[in-house]
């Protein structure tokens, strides 16, 4: 049977989102991308730039992902274009899902929206899941999940605590999952970057802060991580200081983490 290849890359409007879909495009390895997003006039100018420089057509999906609701909208995308697969004579294959939507918030828990806590828990957790769950079976022997977590899901975070937890769920359920399929030769990789120049902060912010702090540009970033995920690596962290960072804290306790950054790493925030 011939096969359909597609891409799905969430939160593809800008940032890290839209580098995956570049250099994925790139690769010329796939039929189709799904670029998923809110934005659709992103969206639409990554399209037309994907179009113009690459082979693989493009699936513009303009939806808010977020939590169980957003988990069934696009699995009724899935089934719609698997059965579409079908009466063609095709086998639809994800040959590639990078879960890279996601947001954070910064300040204390106490002082931050408890909706947006909550908003921030369904689309960094749920949302993955979920899409990890429907496209799993129709991945195959080298097919790349990429799960984007953080250099925050090392340790907890103050200031940074619904977030870093989130991040840690998100490498805790990607490391067993790459083990639960390394059989079927699926490769599971999660990327685990510290600051990165995207919205992040603007966005984490409120507005108080309008760029990530030190960030290391978002093109680097992805191209180390599709590297190391093509080659079967379990992890990417780029830079030689997020490294460090990694592996200082297995001698940090936890609590004395939480404690120094609540102390000593603040970050403006602009929740009213």
């Amino acid at each position: 049977m011939n096969m359909k290849k597609i891409a799905i890359i969430t939160g593809a409007s800008a940032g890290m989102g839209k580098e995956f879909a570049l250099q994925i495009a790139a690769f010329n390895e796939d039929d189709e991308i799904w670029l998923i997003a809110r934005r659709r006039e992103l969206l639409e100018s990554l399209s037309a730039e994907i179009a113009k420089n690459y082979k693989p057509a493009v699936k513009i999906i303009c939806l808010d992902l977020a939590g169980t609701k957003g988990v069934n909208a696009f699995d009724a995308i899935l089934k719609e274009e698997i059965s579409a697969c079908e009466k063609n004579g095709k086998k639809l294959v994800v040959n590639k899902l990078v879960n890279n939507a996601g947001f954070g918030t910064y300040g204390p828990f106490e002082k931050t929206p408890l909706v947006k806590e909550l908003e921030m828990t369904e689309l960094n957790c749920t949302t993955l899941v979920g899409l990890c769950g429907l496209c799993l079976p129709y991945m195959q022997k080298n097919s790349l999940l990429i799960n984007t977590a953080s250099l925050a899901s090392f340790w907890p975070l103050g200031n940074f605590a619904v977030y870093g937890a989130s991040k840690a769920y998100v490498l805790s359920f990607t490391m067993a999952l790459a083990a639960e399929v390394a059989e079927r030769g699926i490769k599971v990789c999660a990327l685990c970057p510290g600051p990165v120049s995207t919205e992040f902060a603007n966005v984490a912010s409120n507005g108080a802060r309008k760029e990530v702090r030190h960030g290391l540009d978002p093109a680097k970033v992805v191209a180390h991580c599709l590297k190391r995920a093509r080659k079967g690596k379990k992890t990417a962290i780029m830079a030689p200081k997020w490294k460090f960072r990694a592996f200082l804290s297995r001698f940090i306790g936890r609590y004395f983490g939480a404690l120094a950054t609540y102390k000593w790493g603040k970050r403006p925030y602009n929740w009213n």
